[in-house]
Order: structure tokens, then sequence, then C-alpha cells
């Protein structure tokens, strides 16, 4: 008798969601991300910042003009939290912040030229790991890997992602 060969979504190809897999991917996870903010995390040392201020860097440099409101949203973290955050960027000269246009209650906020500079600096601590990785993983493994990205994060951050997808590809 031949053994026909699983297909997806039987009891053989699902192996990987046994709790053994399931635990060797958070150990990967961990590592991952530990050796990919290594660098960065260096460098933020060297001038008294943490990985909070390389979040709130990179998301300003994503999104210039971005309002407060909707950082605090992105990061999820109270307001008080990115006060502590936000303050040393503003007076250390990384980061401006101008009223809104509309509501000038609002602060928008933009990186500074020393901002991008930083921001820059510390993108291109962590650009050629992720290339190295995604070159040598090839093209259908990236994609499966931001799937699975995309399968761990809660609904609003997929939102986010698709909505910064449509306004990059608006402004090409």
């Amino acid at each position: 008798m031949h053994e026909k060969p699983s297909q997806p979504g039987t009891a053989a190809g699902l192996l990987f969601l046994r709790e053994e897999e399931l635990r060797l991917a958070q150990d990967m996870i961990f590592f991952a991300n530990r050796d990919l903010v290594a660098a960065a995390d260096a460098i933020l040392a060297e001038i008294g910042f943490g990985r909070a201020h390389h979040r709130t860097l990179h998301f300003i440099g994503r999104n210039p003009g971005l309002p407060v409101g909707e950082l605090l949203h992105i990061l999820g973290i109270a307001k008080q939290s990115l006060a502590r955050v936000l303050g040393p960027l503003i007076r250390d000269g990384y980061v401006e912040q101008t009223p809104g246009r509309a509501d000038r209650r609002q602060r928008l906020l933009s990186l500074t030229p020393a901002g991008a500079a930083l921001e820059r600096k510390l993108f291109e601590a962590q650009r050629e790991r992720l290339i190295a990785a995604f070159r040598e993983a090839g093209g259908p493994a990236v994609e499966g890997f931001r799937k699975v990205l995309r399968g761990m994060m809660k609904e609003e951050a997929r939102a986010y992602l698709d909505r910064a997808e449509a306004a990059r590809n608006a402004r090409r």
C-alpha cells in the first residue's frame, strides 16, 4: 500500500501546531528580535535612549505630520509613557511638533533633520540583517513570513498597515 501525501489541513499537515513547535516559534521570535535590535540598541544607548525612543522615531519617520493621538494608538501606550519618551526627543532636537491645520490643539509630529538622520542610522543598523535573512529564505518564504506576522497582529495593527500601504500606493 502507498501512503497518501498529506494534504494541507490534514492532521499530518498540522504538525507545526503542536506545543513544542509553537514553543520553538516563540524561542525563534525572541532570538530574532534580540539580534535584530542589538545594533540599534547600542546606538541608542550612546545617546541615552532606548527601544521606546526607537519605536517613536520609526513611526514618526514613516508618517511625517503624525498626530500625537495616532502615535499613542500605534504604540499602545499611555500619554504619560509617551511624554517620557517624546519629551527628550523634542528637547534634543530629533522631533518637532506643530499645531494641526484644522484643529490648533492637535499636535503633529515630524522628524527634524537630526531625527531623520538618527532614524536612518538605526534602520541601516538593522537593514543588512534583514536583507541577509530575506535573501537566504527567498521570496516565497518572505511572503509566508509576512503572513505569519500579520496573523499574529491584532486587527487594528493590520488596519494600520493596510492604510499605510494604500497611502504609499496613492503617492506613486
